[in-house]
């Protein structure tokens, strides 16, 4: 066979295979047998394997995976892969609804649809072809599970139909089909393997692991829900997911299009009862605000959309007894206590622990040793006790007294006003604290040291490391003969902490752990003060002064770098090479966009999304994923979305292209 007629029978075969396996694995009607199936993928592989030249990533053929062990990158999310804002009760949803109601005035519809119980991922295609897939990771990163996500046959490697954008993302839920897990727990029981304890552990659990070949011979599958973005080829929730729909993806007909409240409740009832009869896991179901152009009017809060919301299913309820109570010290210091059970069966797994959260929840519930508890799992994750079954009480059972003193290091613990917690005050003293805030230290978004709490334990054990700062005083010869090490083990800790030295200046403030300074507040910090040095010296008016700093905040960052310890361990970080001041890149460059505002649309030449957010913000302006009345400016590119360009037209607010941006910043 000549080149030109491989090539020709090649591409005839990947369709013929597309097409099938869609009609397979996302419509439920084959139309040949498995037989014929297996003789078409063979020949493809056979004509693959002689013509080279012709190989492609996404061919059909590739669905078996590799054998190759992989370990995983993580990428930075296109769009931040936010959480939904859960609620419990009808009482929630009706103040969602006010909420919404009140925010847009005008007639509107939800789309309510199901909330698949799995592993969120995002998926990028370009030019039809699945380039990259990522999971949801810390929602602004995710690692990189491409090899795995093509093993899973109804994930189109190739899209079908017309309209497909150039280059777009999509979002779906890779779930265990309730039969496949069965099967799966089965054959792992034969094998005296342990079984997995939920279809939505098994998902993760095999999404991540490193051999793409093992991946492809469980059942996975994906349902998807979202195409984030500017959607300015849709104009509803609705109509973009039949477009899903018709260029391969597999989107589930369970859901409606509800006028009002009444029909959300009525669509909760019903899945509420029928979620059951399902072939796979739900967890509750989602409400959103149906219209697109009313969605990018809602807008966004820091971590949730605000035209979107889930109703969670009532969680499921177990008896047990409770045995005994243990007491946790984290790195604040704070006491939580913790009750342990009698092994009781709830939602998949066997709970032997629950939360008691603190001293006030076991007295609101009078809750004592010996008594026979109910417990839930919280969001249907973290097991808690929610009530006692008095009836079954002991008559000689004593009311239960929080511990006064910290059960690691033995000094009285106090209680602040207004909190419920208690905390152990001996900071440099108590050895959860220490471990805690080292284990802080090294966390992804902080320092991203690439070391497991359990090494931590053992670096402090051995008397390598009693803060952060004696990491970097570490080398591979003082820990290769430790427990669970190496010599390439060792290495690779030792590559991690040097390449540590690079994090910017705001993730190095974050590390440090400062009470009530996340990541949003040590950015803004870092940006108004540029240093360690100058953070150190403000006062608690200037503190105030910064964007999104309160009196509890400065109060807590005055009262930090007020400790001669911590003064001594930032001079140590220093020392060591730690970024203390703002990169050139990340540094406020001008006030010349001060008090301006802007929202950014369509696709640029020279600069990313991205990348003029950050320029806008390094000169002092304001960007905002929605267009309101306080917008000044509407920065456009190609494809601009029709929704935006219609808003910004009836608000007269000024559409400049990316040139006019850059002269506007040159001038």
């Amino acid at each position: 066979m000549t080149p030109e007629k491989a090539q020709l029978r090649i591409n005839e075969l990947r369709s013929l295979l597309q097409q099938h396996n869609y009609l397979y694995y996302v419509e439920s009607k084959p139309s040949i047998s498995d037989f014929e199936y297996d003789l078409l993928i063979k020949e493809l592989q056979t004509l693959e394997s002689t013509f080279s030249q012709f190989d492609d990533i996404n061919s059909p053929s590739r669905r078996v995976g590799s054998d190759l062990n992989r370990e995983f990158e993580s990428f930075s999310h296109r769009y931040p892969m936010l959480s939904l804002g859960n609620s419990y009760n009808r009482e929630e949803l009706i103040e969602f609804d006010q909420r919404v109601q009140k925010a847009i005035g005008e007639d509107f519809s939800y789309f309510c649809e199901l909330k698949y119980d799995g592993v969120a991922v995002t998926l990028s295609y370009q030019n039809g072809k699945l380039t990259r897939a990522l999971t949801r990771g810390d929602g602004t990163r995710g690692d990189d599970v491409t090899h795995n996500i093509r093993t899973i046959r109804s994930i189109p490697l190739q899209l079908q139909g017309d309209k497909i954008p150039a280059e777009f993302e999509i979002r779906g839920e890779v779930i265990f089909p309730t039969e496949g897990f069965k099967r799966l727990n089965s054959d792992r029981e034969l094998k005296g393997e342990p079984s997995f304890a939920n279809p939505r552990n098994a998902a993760s659990g095999t999404l991540k692991m490193q051999n793409s070949s093992l991946v492809a011979k469980r059942p996975l599958d994906c349902l998807f829900y979202y195409i984030p973005g500017e959607q300015q080829l849709f104009e509803t929730q609705d109509e973009s997911l039949k477009a899903a729909r018709s260029w391969g993806f597999k989107v589930p007909d369970y859901n409606l299009l509800a006028g009002s409240l009444k029909e959300v409740f009525s669509f909760i009832d019903h899945w509420e009862t029928a979620r059951d009869k399902l072939p796979f896991d739900i967890d509750g179901v989602v409400i959103k605000v149906d219209s697109i152009q009313l969605q990018q009017q809602l807008g966004f809060t820091a971590k949730t959309p605000r035209w979107a919301i889930s109703y969670k299913f009532r969680a499921e309820r177990a008896t047990s007894r409770l045995l005994s109570i243990d007491f946790q010290v984290g790195r604040t210091g704070a006491v939580t206590p913790v009750a342990n059970l009698e092994p009781v069966q709830l939602a998949g797994t066997t709970v032997k622990r629950a939360s008691l959260h603190n001293a006030d929840q076991i007295a609101l519930l009078d809750i004592r040793l010996g008594d026979h508890v109910y417990v839930e799992k919280g969001g249907e994750i973290i097991p808690k006790i929610v009530g006692v079954q008095k009836e079954l009480r002991e008559p000689d059972s004593t009311v239960f007294h929080f511990i006064s003193t910290c059960p690691e290091c033995g000094t009285g613990l106090i209680r602040e006003e207004d909190e419920a917690a208690h905390y152990c005050p001996n900071i440099s003293g108590c050895p959860p604290q220490i471990k805690g805030r080292i284990e802080h230290f090294i966390s992804r978004k902080a320092m991203d040291i690439n070391a497991a709490e359990a090494t931590i334990d053992l670096l402090f054990r051995e008397g390598l490391v009693k803060d952060a700062s004696d990491l970097y005083k570490l080398d591979a010869n003082q820990i290769k003969d430790l427990e669970r090490f190496g010599e390439k083990s060792a290495q690779k800790l030792i590559k991690s902490i040097e390449s540590s030295r690079d994090t910017p200046f705001p993730r190095v403030l974050y590390a440090l752990g400062i009470r009530y300074v996340g990541e949003t507040v040590a950015r803004k910090l870092a940006e108004a003060k540029l240093s360690m040095e100058r953070l150190m010296e403000a006062d608690q008016d200037s503190l105030e002064q910064v964007d999104e700093i309160g009196e509890a905040i400065a109060l807590s960052l005055r009262s930090y770098f007020g400790e001669e310890g911590n003064l001594q361990l930032v001079e140590r970080l220093r020392s060591a090479g730690l970024q203390m001041e703002m990169g050139q890149s990340e540094a406020m460059v001008s006030n010349s966009l001060s008090g301006k505002s802007f929202v950014i649309s369509g696709v640029f030449v020279q600069n990313s999304r991205e990348e003029l957010k950050n320029i806008i913000e390094q000169h002092g302006g304001k960007y905002s994923a929605s267009i309101s009345a306080r917008t000044d400016y509407i920065l456009a590119g190609e494809n601009m979305g029709p929704s935006k360009y219609q808003k910004a037209q009836k608000l007269g607010i000024p559409i400049i292209t990316e040139e006019q941006f850059l002269v506007m910043l040159a001038q």
